[in-house]
């Protein structure tokens, strides 16, 4: 007696994630950033999800419900790691700086930020998917996915360097809106938000020059904050 073994065709995906819950969850949401930033929302199936996280179809919709919900929770969750990366970053710039040391360390923060978001092919990725898919998708243009995410963080920073004299801020949110504006604006503008490339000397200049703009408007009677010499 013959017997025959059927033949099996490996996935085009990335093979079942092993672990529990957790892991399969976290499959799911890479390869659905990944689809999403690539073919945009209507063009991502949920089979092509579920192929390439390597999960089953009731298994995103045991996690997300529908692709809808599925989509802005994997884009709110990377723009709100996104924004814990600069706040991380704007911590170690501004907190607790020594008073002669101002200009340095926001023109630090500055060109960090600046030189962290060029260099982010996800995010230039995640910026243009958004832009594309807001006028869908309302919650899109909530507070906390918007760039005024980042800026209150900063402006909230910027009201201990004005408590200690450093700075005068009579606006902090205003004012974090303008540092925002003169570094980080300055380079989407000149980069498309990425898809032209920028030298590092480029984007730390632009940086340096709106960190300076900025300082230059909010120094103290007195101050030389933002002079270049």
């Amino acid at each position: 007696m013959v017997t025959t073994q059927a033949t099996t065709h490996p996935r085009s995906g990335r093979g079942r994630p092993e672990g529990g819950s957790d892991r399969k969850r976290a499959a799911i949401v890479q390869a659905a950033l990944q689809l999403f930033m690539r073919d945009g929302f209507a063009r991502t199936s949920v089979d092509a999800i579920a192929d390439e996280a390597g999960v089953s179809k009731r298994t995103i919709y045991n996690h997300f419900g529908d692709k809808e919900s599925l989509f802005l929770s994997v884009i709110g969750d990377t723009y709100d790691s996104m924004i814990g990366i600069v706040v991380e970053m704007m911590h170690q710039h501004l907190t607790d700086i020594p008073d002669a040391d101002v200009e340095e360390h926001v023109i630090g923060f500055a060109r960090d930020m600046a030189m962290l978001a060029a260099r982010s092919s996800e995010r230039a990725a995640m910026i243009r998917l958004m832009m594309t898919e807001a006028p869908h998708f309302p919650q899109l243009r909530e507070h906390r996915m918007r760039p005024q995410g980042i800026t209150g963080e900063i402006a909230a920073q910027l009201v201990k360097l004005d408590a200690r004299g450093l700075l005068d801020v009579p606006e902090p949110y205003e004012a974090a809106n303008h540092l925002f504006a003169l570094t980080m604006g300055q380079m989407n503008n000149r980069s498309l938000f990425g898809a032209l490339p920028l030298s590092d000397e480029e984007i730390s200049a632009m940086a340096a020059s709106g960190a300076r703009a900025f300082l230059r408007a909010y120094r103290p009677v007195g101050s030389s904050l933002g002079t270049v010499t």
